[in-house]
């Protein structure tokens, strides 16, 4: 039987705040994670999308973070997106109490953002463009940021943010806890793991590697011009649908060419601003947006179930972005549908992707869709898309700087940490530091 969050020395009044949430029982990664975290041990996470990971590593700083001064945040969580960051921020609000959780990120103004790091912030959730902005602005200090998570570390890595990850943990606590998530462990996570955290304890839940064959991989055949009659068909037949393009321009062209065929379709991309982004999704994810129409930057943000079919309307750039953006259907044990538009000159890059993962599926022509593949499509509404409605502006070409992957400059020194936090919860006893620990 698995262990309560009580047993796993969750503090009393965390454990009614999670129950005034309907969360009764902690999720394996929960189990797995919260009682090392809690002793202040430096932990190295591998967990899926959707596993309970947010809680794993939020339960533990809310219980131990220290009370923070102004523009001085006692705990850092790094996100890679607006939406992830967002999101975390929202689900540890809801236990936190009398601990300050905010969130930082771009494509909303600055002014709300200084006011609230000015006031003090305990948790502070941040995207790392943002947050390296503010603190070259002086607005905020992490020299006493004793506890730091970092959330889904290999799209970190994905999306060239890793330098501006060492900039910023050289910048934290002298001596801290470090917790560390991602999807997989090897490579440049694994560097992060060396350099950064101190005989971290490992805990690893799901497959290493998601389990692409639980959707319906379908490789077309079509030319350019008939790719976006293609897209409507899949759509007709297999319901709410996330259809990747290369860029944003592309991306906002074909969501106005699915909607002049009758598609409840709309654009998500870096050039939008957040609070139309945020809408956008919320709009796909209540079902009255049918295809959302994502480049890979912004689709790394989308976490919806029952998402009935992917589409590739641009291939993808290798097979490790064939797999992110196949994975956002046939979640949670749903199955589901990913179709991907070959033109005739990219047969063998669409063959290459297929050895690297396995498949083994041949390139027709369009065929038919079975409507048992994918999750029964979602209502359509009647009132339209507010991404589509008279009063959108239209886009700026300019690539804001959290959209872009930071830029490169030279590491500044620190020294790796392993003292762990004081909590105003409870009182712990700290681990003994390392002796000659080597400056980074």
């Amino acid at each position: 039987m698995p262990p309560t969050f009580a047993q796993l020395g969750v503090p009393e009044s965390i454990c009614r705040a999670l129950e005034r949430s309907g969360i009764h029982k902690p999720f394996e990664i929960q189990s797995a994670v919260i009682a090392d975290a809690m002793e202040g041990r430096d932990i190295c996470g591998r967990a899926p999308t959707g596993s309970g990971k947010t809680l794993a590593f939020g339960i533990p700083l809310i219980a131990n973070v220290g009370q923070a001064r102004p523009r001085r945040p006692r705990a850092l969580i790094l996100s890679p997106t607006r939406e992830l960051a967002e999101q975390i921020a929202s689900e540890l609000r809801s236990i936190s109490g009398p601990v300050t959780v905010a969130a930082v990120y771009g494509g909303v103004g600055y002014t709300n953002q200084r006011k609230q790091l000015q006031r003090g912030v305990d948790i502070l959730v941040a995207c790392p463009g943002r947050l390296e902005d503010l603190i070259d602005q002086q607005s905020v200090s992490l020299h006493e940021a004793d506890q730091v998570v970092i959330d889904e570390a290999d799209r970190m890595a994905d999306m060239g943010f890793l330098p501006a990850v060492r900039r910023i943990l050289d910048q934290t606590a002298a001596q801290r806890q470090t917790v560390m998530f991602s999807a997989t462990l090897d490579d440049d996570v694994a560097k992060l793991t060396r350099h950064y955290q101190d005989r971290p304890i490992t805990h690893e839940v799901g497959d290493a590697t998601p389990d692409i064959l639980s959707a319906d991989h379908r490789f077309w055949t079509v030319e350019k011009s008939e790719r976006v009659a293609a897209c409507v068909d899949v759509i007709a037949a297999a319901g709410s649908a996330i259809v990747f393009c290369r860029t944003r321009h592309g991306s906002d062209r074909l969501a106005r060419q699915l909607s002049q065929r009758g598609v409840n379709a709309a654009a998500i991309h870096g050039g939008h601003a957040q609070n139309r982004r945020t809408r956008t999704l919320k709009e796909f994810t209540d079902g009255r947006v049918e295809a959302l129409v994502a480049t890979d930057v912004a689709a790394r943000g989308i976490h919806v179930d029952s998402v009935a079919c992917v589409i590739h309307f641009d291939p993808p750039e290798d097979h490790k972005a064939y797999l992110h953006r196949s994975g956002r259907t046939a979640r949670a044990g749903q199955t589901g549908l990913v179709v991907s538009l070959v033109q005739t000159g990219q047969h063998a890059d669409a063959q290459k992707i297929q050895r690297q993962l396995g498949l083994n599926q041949p390139i027709t022509s369009p065929d038919s869709i079975d409507g048992n593949t994918a999750p029964p499509r979602r209502r359509r509404p009647s009132q339209p898309p507010a991404a589509d409605r008279a009063d959108r502006k239209p886009n700026g070409s300019h690539q804001a700087r959290h959209d872009r992957p930071d830029r490169q400059t030279n590491n500044r020194g620190g020294k790796k940490s392993n003292r762990k936090p004081q909590g105003r919860n409870q009182h712990r006893s700290r681990r003994k530091p390392r002796s000659g620990a080597s400056s980074r």
